[in-house]
């Protein structure tokens, strides 16, 4: 529409005479876009980008469609013949228009209010692992017809699922699918990185625009599976993940930009695709020929005639892919050299929280200090730079000027990701920021009535109604992540009161979640953290052989609800305000010792090695 229409003059003359056209970044303002996409979907049937809204000066739209061309054509009314239509109907019969909007107003206010109720039994999750082995893609990984999204939050939960109840299906169809969609195209095995979703059944040609948050949200998802599993395989991609991050997608401030655009030199995919004949113009015919046929580039192509790289047809192994890094190298230092597409460099505190969260929880599955320092570079960065003088955190930052009082989804991203670096560095302070964080978050969004968490805050724009997000869609919503938080920092401090705040984040989206448990993955993931949770206590001193033993066997076993602790012999002030029930935990005979909790109830303090390693497990 932009190139189409919004350039066009005549589109232009038609809208300046009639109209105050106002164009919105989503990301900037996700609050708009959810209000209006609500609407959309309820006057349409169906939502989707570019969304085109018409409304009147109270907010209050009359009006709703997804892409409009610039002349009607195929059953879809053109601009040209829409915008005189609509400004005909404002002049001539305006009140018909107020009155539709209202109406519209109304519905839209009602999809705000959640519906309440008990916390959910244990038998919504075998629903919801009912309804992913249902829709499972058995061929190629994935849920759902085309287009098929990542979704890895839905991955977290059958990890969770197989681990709690034994299902080994579960964990079945997340190998299948984290392994199909590194094969297909969906996956960039040149410069590493996922795109944003996939247009075919075999992940195979991608929509080829790269998401932060996606990249962020997959690598957790390899990791945890190199947890589980132990494959190598796992953890190399999560390796490749951040190295595409930390390599194309980091400010030199070590911030986090936002996306990186699908099309370059006017076409889609043009960065990233190949013919035959290029590839051996950069390899030579021999390797070249070799490298062809392991990634499936051939003369007839894959996409519009060139070939996107991809292993379908086979799974290559760790040693052969080891053994070809240098070619890639080649290939991808020749790919440098073209056209890049467009960065979208905005800092969103969202997206970074995201990606703190991974890189700290990749530090310690790794043993990676690099990328605990990254992570704790983005997030000093987003401390010093996505707040106002009063603390209150905004929303992006771009050329060096922050705006938007942030919504919930950045708080709960951003105190996610402090409390993977507190878990991965055993700093106390960012287990403080987190907590103010969450104290602002509680502040200016929780809903002191009915439960949960508000869009946007009390001192943000009031705009047409002011709705709260359970669904867990391309990414877990800010409820849902949320409740994890809670229930972490209340296992930290010994607050019960978060832990309260937990449960009641649970039973405020009862319905919604009893009703359609599958579209609320990532809210099953903190139901099942409020049942299996427990705390792992590490004293010991910090140079000490044995206390780094203990505290990498505890981040390498999968242990998805455990909340760890490490109080440093003779460094009681970094331990300061945490939960009472720490604080007269000692070392045993000038050794590490572990304590292992379950809701604040403990068993024997342990110092042998191998009892701590079954206790993990037990």
């Amino acid at each position: 529409m932009e190139r189409e229409s919004f350039e066009d003059e005549e589109i232009g003359q038609l809208l300046n005479e009639f109209f105050v056209s106002i164009k919105v970044d989503r990301e900037e303002r996700p609050d708009i876009d959810n209000i209006y996409m609500n609407v959309c979907q309820a006057l349409t049937g169906h939502g989707g980008w570019p969304l085109s809204i018409f409304m009147n000066a109270d907010k209050k739209p009359f009006f709703a469609a997804t892409y409009l061309p610039r002349n009607s054509r195929g059953g879809l009314f053109g601009l040209m013949e829409l915008l005189p239509k609509i400004a005909d109907l404002w002049i001539n019969e305006r009140q018909s228009l107020l009155e539709s909007g209202e109406e519209i107003a109304e519905k839209i206010g009602a999809l705000s209010v959640n519906i309440t109720g008990q916390k959910p039994g244990g038998e919504v999750f075998k629903r919801a692992f009912g309804h992913f082995a249902r829709t499972f893609d058995a061929p190629y990984g994935g849920f759902g017809i085309p287009p098929k999204f990542p979704s890895p939050h839905i991955l977290y939960f059958l990890m969770r699922y197989q681990k709690f109840s034994g299902e080994k299906k579960a964990l079945d169809m997340v190998e299948k699918t984290l392994q199909a969609m590194y094969q297909g195209g969906i996956y960039d095995h040149i410069g590493f990185g996922f795109a944003r979703y996939s247009t075919d059944t075999r992940w195979l040609v991608p929509h080829f625009e790269k998401m932060l948050y996606d990249n962020a949200l997959l690598a957790i998802a390899y990791l945890e599976a190199y947890q589980i599993t132990g494959k190598k395989f796992y953890a190399r991609i999560a390796r490749e993940i951040f190295s595409y991050v930390l390599r194309d997608m980091t400010s030199p401030e070590g911030a986090f930009y936002s996306a990186e655009d699908a099309d370059s030199e006017g076409k889609e995919g043009e960065f990233y695709t190949w013919t035959e004949n290029e590839v051996i113009s950069v390899l030579g015919e021999e390797t070249g020929q070799y490298f062809c046929q392991l990634y499936d580039i051939g003369r007839r192509g894959n996409f519009a005639g060139e070939s996107i790289p991809n292993l379908v047809k086979r799974m290559i192994s760790e040693e052969e892919r080891c053994r070809i890094e240098d070619v890639r190298e080649q290939i991808f230092a020749y790919r440098e050299k073209r056209v890049h597409p467009h960065k979208d460099d905005k800092v969103l505190s969202s997206w970074n929280g995201l990606m703190i969260a991974a890189l700290a929880f990749g530090a310690r599955v790794l043993d990676e200090a690099g990328y605990l320092q990254a992570a704790g570079r983005a997030a000093a960065f987003i401390m010093d730079n996505l707040r106002r003088s009063d603390g209150r955190l905004l929303a992006r930052y771009r050329d060096g000027e922050a705006l938007y009082p942030a919504y919930a989804f950045d708080y709960a991203c951003l105190i996610w990701g402090l409390l993977e670096l507190y878990s991965s560095s055993y700093d106390s302070r960012y287990l403080k920021e987190a907590l103010q964080l969450n104290e602002d978050l509680l502040k200016y969004f929780w809903d002191e009535e009915n439960g949960g968490l508000f869009f946007y805050g009390l001192d943000s724009e009031q705009l047409l109604a002011r709705p709260k997000e359970s669904y867990d869609g391309s990414v877990p919503s800010a409820n849902s992540i949320a409740a994890m938080n809670f229930l972490r920092l209340a296992g930290l401090t010994g607050n019960l009161e978060l832990e309260k705040k937990a449960e009641r984040q649970i039973e405020a989206f009862a319905g919604s979640i009893s009703e359609i448990p599958y579209a609320h993955a990532h809210f099953l993931n903190a139901m099942m953290a409020v049942d299996c949770r427990k705390e792992i206590v590490i004293v010991g001193k910090r140079d000490d052989t044995k206390t780094r033993l203990m505290l990498e066997a505890s981040s390498k076993n999968y242990l998805p609800n455990a909340i760890r602790v490490f109080k440093a012999e003779g460094d009681e002030e970094n331990t300061s305000g945490f939960a009472p029930y720490i604080q007269d935990m000692k070392m045993l005979n000038g050794e590490a010792t572990a304590y292992i909790c379950e809701k604040f109830a403990c068993r024997s303090a342990i110092t042998s090695m191998n009892k701590f390693m079954e206790s993990l497990q037990n």
